[in-house]
C-alpha cells in the first residue's frame, strides 16, 4: 500500500534540500564561467518514502550503489507515480548485474575496465536502448588496494580503448579521494587527468560528496553525490 508522506518528513527533506542547493549556488558562483553541476541524491539504504519526498520537491537525479536495491526502488517509485527519475549507478558494477539495471539507469559512474565496458555495451545493444549509455571511468586516485577503479597512469589508455565502443559515451572521470587526504588536491588531479583524456571524454567530472562537494564544484565537478547531508543517517538493515 502506498504510504502517505508525513509533514515532518517533507519539511525536514525540504530544509536539507534547500541548504544543499544554497551551498551549491555559492560554490558555483565562486567557480564562475557559467559552470553547472548536477546534484545526485545518494539514496543507498534510504527508504522509498524519503526518495519520494525529495521527488515531490522536484528532484529527479538519484544514485544507488547496489543493483537489486536500485531495481526494487525504481519499480516501487513508478507504482507511486514518481515518473521521470534519472537513476545513476554509483557502486561497483558486477557483470552479472548489468542486465537488471539496464532498463532503469541513465548513467553509470563506475566503469574501470575494458572487459566491463564491452559487457555493458553488449547488454545495452541487446536491450535495444535508443540512446548510447553514458559512463564515467572510475579512477582509483590513491591506488588503494581495497577500492575499485583504474590507476591514474592507465586512464588515458583505457579511455582510448572504450571510445571505440559505439554503444557507450565516455562523459568523463569519477574519483573518490582517500579519507583524510587533501580532497582539493585530489580533485585537481582528477581534473588534470580528464583534460589529458579530453579527446575521448565530454569534459565531465563526477566527484565530491556530502563533506566536500563545495570544494569539488570549485575544482570543476559536474556531478556531485550527496547522501547523508540530504537524507540523514542511512537505514542499515
Amino acid at each position: 500500500m502506498k504510504e502517505i508522506l508525513s509533514d515532518s518528513m517533507t519539511s525536514g527533506q525540504k530544509d536539507r534540500y534547500l541548504a544543499i542547493q544554497n551551498k551549491m549556488s555559492s560554490a558555483l558562483s565562486r567557480k564562475g564561467q557559467s559552470h553547472k553541476a548536477t546534484l545526485i541524491a545518494v539514496s543507498k539504504k534510504q527508504p522509498v518514502e524519503a526518495i519520494e519526498a525529495l521527488y515531490r520537491l522536484g528532484h529527479r537525479d538519484f544514485g544507488e550503489n547496489y543493483a537489486q536495491e536500485l531495481v526494487e526502488k525504481a519499480e516501487e517509485l513508478v507504482r507511486r507515480g514518481c515518473l521521470g527519475i534519472h537513476w545513476h549507478f554509483i557502486g561497483h558494477l558486477q557483470t552479472n548485474k548489468i542486465n537488471s539495471i539496464i532498463p532503469y539507469v541513465s548513467l553509470i559512474h563506475t566503469i574501470d575496465s575494458e572487459k566491463l565496458a564491452l559487457k555493458l555495451a553488449q547488454k545495452w545493444l541487446q536491450a535495444k536502448r535508443s540512446e548510447k549509455c553514458g559512463i564515467f571511468i572510475e579512477v582509483n586516485l590513491d591506488e588503494e588496494k581495497t577500492k575499485s577503479g583504474i590507476p591514474p597512469q592507465e586512464v588515458e589508455t583505457l579511455c582510448k580503448k572504450i571510445s571505440q565502443i559505439p554503444e557507450l559515451r565516455i562523459l568523463g572521470l569519477m574519483g573518490i579521494p582517500k579519507p583524510g587526504s587533501d580532497s582539493r588536491l585530489k580533485f585537481k588531479k582528477l581534473s588534470a587527468l580528464e583534460h589529458l583524456c579530453r579527446s575521448y571524454t565530454e569534459g565531465m567530472l563526477s566527484m565530491g560528496m556530502s563533506d566536500d562537494f563545495e570544494t569539488a564544484i570549485e575544482e570543476g565537478a559536474t556531478h556531485i553525490r550527496v547522501g547523508t547531508a540530504l537524507f540523514g543517517p542511512r537505514h542499515e538493515n
